[in-house]
């Protein structure tokens, strides 16, 4: 199923006036923290916090996460518990290094009751994880979304942060090779550094390229960037009407490929315009009712 995830921007649980707020941005998709955004001795509070402000509804088409303790903290148990039964969308599982930990946490929500429709994201931090991402994605049938780490990543790497990400290059292939092998929707990291504008766009770009559906992001001031990025363009849109009016001409004289503008045409081609086409609607249908 197409569904917009061109930003999901990650907001602190413990913070009720960001959660509220979130109600009136333009993210495809809210994360509210309670791992690291979220200061131990705040963590029980937080979780009330956003089971009540989720629970009071308002933010329309917006797909609501929430970002768990990680396995083997004294939080996690009463975080997938708490969480599987607030309405949410999706459970995301920091620092997944194994398959088991989704198999767990997928028994886990079913015990406390979490509908069948709930997902769950596995955020892919660490050398073990990108090594066994391929595994991590296909643990459960409930796993929609691979997202990528970079930050934490790049520390266990031992590596440097550099603009053009070389040293996390082939951990973010494999992350999307993972993704797609498995029929998931995946997403690139964060951005930090808040004061540099065009480092930001270059990194959505970069990322769009790679092939991720999305990134992540940690504030507002960056949704409309990632937005436009991941988005659908308007020349993207014109092919894709194109050739599917090709591809039809062709397929009702009895050929199954055809020429555009001199490229080969062929159904591969069809089915990714079909599908950049739906997710336009999609995002159109939703700007429509903000």
């Amino acid at each position: 199923m197409v569904r917009p995830r061109r930003s999901a921007l990650y907001m602190p649980g413990a913070n009720e006036r960001a959660l509220l707020k979130g109600r009136e941005l333009g993210a495809d998709v809210l994360i509210m923290d309670l791992e690291d955004g979220v200061a131990p001795d705040a963590k029980t509070e937080a979780r009330s916090r956003i089971v009540s402000i989720v629970k009071e509804g308002g933010y329309g088409h917006r797909e609501i996460c929430v970002r768990v303790n990680g396995k083997g903290t004294k939080w996690y148990e009463e975080d997938i518990s708490t969480i599987s039964r607030s309405g949410v969308d999706a459970i995301v599982l920091p620092k997944v290094e194994d398959p088991r930990f989704v198999v767990d946490t997928a028994g886990l929500m079913d015990k406390n009751g979490a509908p069948e429709g709930m997902k769950i994201w596995c955020m892919l931090e660490n050398a073990r994880g990108i090594l066994n991402a391929e595994k991590i994605g296909g643990a459960h049938s409930s796993v929609a979304v691979l997202t990528l780490g970079g930050a934490d990543l790049t520390k266990d790497l031992r590596a440097r942060h550099t603009p053009d990400r070389l040293p996390l290059i082939i951990s973010m292939q494999m992350c999307i090779l993972a993704a797609r092998a498995n029929g998931l929707d995946v997403l690139d990291s964060p951005f930090f550094d808040l004061s540099d504008d065009d480092g930001f766009y270059q990194s959505c770009c970069q990322g769009r390229d790679f092939g991720f559906d999305g990134k992540t992001l940690i504030h507002p001031k960056t949704i409309d960037t990632a937005n436009i990025v991941f988005g659908p363009t308007t020349e993207e849109l014109e092919w894709a009407a194109r050739i599917s009016k090709a591809h039809d001409l062709a397929l009702a004289e009895g050929k199954g490929v055809t020429l555009v503008d001199g490229k080969l045409v062929e159904g591969l081609h069809v089915d990714e315009a079909q599908r950049l086409v739906e997710l336009d609607r999609l995002i159109k249908h939703r700007e429509n009712i903000q």
